[in-house]
């Protein structure tokens, strides 16, 4: 397929019908977005065969002027398929949202309503973005499970749940009233559907000459769930340390100032610190945390809130208590503001991923929007940390310069910074 041109399946009212979709691309200077279609009607079709032959002879549509146009008349029929990747299933969200809010049905989704907002924007679906817009966790979405955690998070989802079930059926409405099939070249058609039929004969001949390869794919995946459950057993069987056993977890700082150590749990999906009235209590290392708990630190704080600080407390007053700081557990905010000048290429996607939960966490328990506001996707800064913590080709790279988002990132870190206490 062109590159900048993208067969998609959107599963409608009418049932799964294919078109063509253009990414967001930059020309004399400005940024566009189109798919197959005109002023007044998005072209889509039942089958590939008539999408091919309406490519192939059509002269006026919203991408003939595209850049990449010239190469799609000449395309198969199999490069016109729809990878799964490319499958919308709009009709089917109320389902989907049925579902818990993981990682699988929010990643789902993401893709969904982020297809629905490109056709609101190119088409002029007002209703439909109006729709969108009402309730914050659409906009959240690419965020992943972040967002949608704790008590808060609780109450987003729920939000979004309810204006699926009042008012998808208007989304599906306006998306229907807005999808034509034209009329096709009969030859071109004829040709197109004798290609489509020579493929689905290979497809066919190539499985005959393979039976087993079906069952060899089921076994592969039969056998990665085995070694995926072994694995969980595994981790099950294996010996639990102390923090793992209190639900509390020693963490890693690192600002200009230098490196700290703290302590972090989740109380009902909410973080909370060690520390009280939005002031993180913080260690130069290990055993000063360990002296500070088993003197000063026994309590005074929002720790003392987990059941099983006086655990923690104990093992400090005997001498016993250990901190060792997890890898996936250390947070270092210094550099990043510098690499986000440089542009997204060069930011280091772990630690930025790390970096932002450790300010969304923070945010969070110091009862601070801020850093939630700064990082929606729907702001620069969220837009740029999105492209990098979940990179998709499909979406438009953020344009440089990035001296803004820097300078918003740089603030961020500050103000944690000045939450940062050291007793």
């Amino acid at each position: 397929m062109a590159s900048d041109i993208v067969p998609i399946r959107l599963s409608l009212t009418e049932g799964d019908l294919v078109t063509l979709w253009a990414p967001r691309w930059r020309e004399d200077g400005e940024e566009w977005e189109a798919f197959l279609g005109d002023d007044e009607a998005l072209y889509a079709f039942g089958e590939v065969a008539r999408l091919a032959a309406f490519v192939r002879t059509a002269p006026e549509h919203d991408l003939v002027d595209h850049p990449a146009w010239s190469v799609v008349p000449d395309l198969t029929v199999a490069e016109l398929t729809p990878e799964n990747t490319q499958h919308y299933d709009i009709v089917g969200v109320p389902e989907l949202v049925a579902e818990d809010a993981d990682t699988w049905t929010i990643g789902e989704l993401a893709e969904i309503v982020g297809m629905i907002r490109s056709l609101a924007d190119v088409c002029d679906l007002e209703q439909v973005t109006e729709i969108l817009d009402s309730a914050p966790a659409f906009a959240l979405l690419d965020q992943g499970t972040l967002p949608f955690v704790g008590r808060e998070g609780a109450r987003l989802w729920n939000q979004l749940v309810q204006t699926v079930a009042e008012r998808w059926d208007d989304v599906i409405d306006a998306l229907d009233e807005l999808v034509a099939t034209p009329e096709v070249d009969a030859t071109a058609l004829a040709a197109a559907e004798q290609e489509a039929a020579a493929l689905a004969e290979r497809e066919a001949l190539a499985r005959a000459a393979d039976p087993d390869a079906d069952d060899e794919e089921g076994e592969a995946e039969a056998a990665e769930a085995a070694v995926a459950e072994q694995i969980t057993e595994d981790e099950a069987d294996a010996p639990v340390g102390f923090w793992e056993e209190v639900g509390i977890d020693p963490i890693r700082i690192t600002t200009r100032d230098g490196e700290f150590v703290t302590l972090r749990c989740y109380l009902d999906d909410r973080p909370v610190f060690l520390g009280s009235g939005g002031k993180i209590d913080v260690f130069a290392g290990e055993r000063a945390l360990a002296r500070h708990i088993a003197d000063a630190g026994k309590d005074g704080h929002d720790l003392v809130a987990a059941s099983t600080w006086p655990e923690v407390v104990e093992k400090a007053e005997v001498g016993e208590l250990e901190v060792t700081v997890d890898e996936l557990n250390t947070y270092v905010l210094t550099g990043l503001d510098e690499d986000i000048t440089d542009g997204p290429l060069v930011v280091d996607a772990t630690q930025l991923e790390l970096a932002t939960e450790l300010l969304l966490d923070v945010g969070e328990w110091a009862g601070d929007d801020e850093p939630r506001l700064a990082l929606a996707e729907s702001e620069s800064l969220g837009w740029l940390v999105s492209f990098v913590v979940r990179p998709d080709p499909t979406r438009l790279a953020p344009s440089p310069p990035f001296d803004t988002e820097a300078a918003r990132w740089r603030e961020l870190v500050e103000d944690l910074s000045l939450r940062l206490r050291r007793p």
